[in-house]
């Protein structure tokens, strides 16, 4: 279930989603008795990320080097943009023939 959009999407077993669950709350429906789902859920949290775009480093250690607190603020404003490249991946209503085809016929 997507709640915001009001939508329910049954996807075929052994697919894959991603879902960006920090913009966009899911759930799953609930199953009749007797029946089974089993899903995989990842998560990767976002002092990951941050750790990387620091260079392999806490916003402490980079704060506390030259020009520290002016890389942050750029590494950070830079956010705003990694974010509408992240949303710009997901396919976009009209695209989704074209991606299912690619995805299911290509040959």
């Amino acid at each position: 279930m997507l709640l915001p959009l009001k939508r329910v999407i049954q996807f075929p077993p052994g697919s894959t989603i991603l879902i960006p669950s920090g913009c966009l709350e899911h759930g799953n429906t609930p199953i009749q008795n007797g029946e089974v789902r089993l899903s995989i859920a990842q998560y990767a949290a976002g002092g990951l990320f941050r750790w990387v775009a620091y260079g392999f480093r806490s916003a402490k250690s980079l704060l506390a080097g030259k020009n520290g607190a002016k890389i942050k603020n750029s590494i950070d404003l830079g956010d705003n943009i990694r974010w509408l490249e992240g949303l710009d991946m997901f396919s976009k209503a009209e695209e989704l023939e074209l991606d299912w085809k690619a995805v299911y016929h290509s040959s």
